[in-house]
């Protein structure tokens, strides 16, 4: 965290701050803050390989099957399609929306195929399935950093060797950009640079499948 803010603090043509987390400088604190903000937006962008995690559970003869903050910590929001009892090697159907969910649980339809809704930050399933059954899905985590260990995933930078999971230079000009709108600057060209390099990130992120119309590749 800190040489990302030292690195602004040059281009912008500020003091280098020798610390930034555990310092008094309002001005350095607002930097911090900024980049927090930088950070929590960048991972709402896209499904960012680097965010994406694999959760379990082993499913309870009951309806709710336990809050997310226990079955996946760091949430952001769940991959769809990607819940599979593992056990009886089927899908978890949904999410369920409102009013399909209280139209299933009026009409008593409790069918073969689990279906899931998320309701009160808990995972909910009907019908409630077979106690003991293993149940894998994805989803994208909201963690974007980590402490120096890499040990302790955080949604937000608390101390000065703090290490971020995105690109640094693409956290470093969100920054700048930022700061500098912050400030009632001029930010246009540094926001262009910004959302060119943003765009670059998110098209080579990760591994693409080839999209071919015509005849097979293998």
């Amino acid at each position: 965290m800190l040489t990302m803010v030292q690195s602004a603090c040059v281009r912008l043509g500020l003091p280098s701050p020798n610390a930034v987390a555990t310092s008094s400088d309002v001005q350095y604190l607002q930097l911090l803050a900024l980049l927090n903000e930088e950070g929590s937006e960048l991972s709402a962008r896209t499904e960012w390989q680097v965010l994406i995690k694999e959760a379990s559970f082993t499913t309870l003869a009951a309806e709710i099957q336990g809050t997310l903050a226990t079955i996946c910590p760091g949430l952001n929001y769940i991959i769809n399609d990607t819940i599979w009892n593992r056990t009886i090697r089927r899908p978890v159907f949904g999410p369920l929306g409102a009013q399909y969910w209280q139209q299933q649980k009026a009409m008593f339809t409790a069918g073969p195929w689990n279906q899931y809704r998320v309701k009160g930050n808990n995972l909910t399933f009907f019908p409630a399935p077979a106690a003991g059954q293993d149940c894998y899905f994805e989803y994208v985590s909201k963690y974007f950093a980590t402490d120096s260990t890499s040990a302790v995933y955080k949604s937000a930078f608390t101390v000065d060797d703090d290490i971020c999971l995105f690109n640094e230079d693409i956290m470093t000009l969100g920054l700048i950009w930022r700061w500098k709108a912050n400030k009632g600057l001029d930010f246009g060209t540094d926001y262009q640079k910004y959302e060119t390099r943003v765009l670059m990130e998110i098209g080579r992120d990760g591994a693409k499948p080839i999209l071919n119309m015509g005849e097979a590749r293998y």
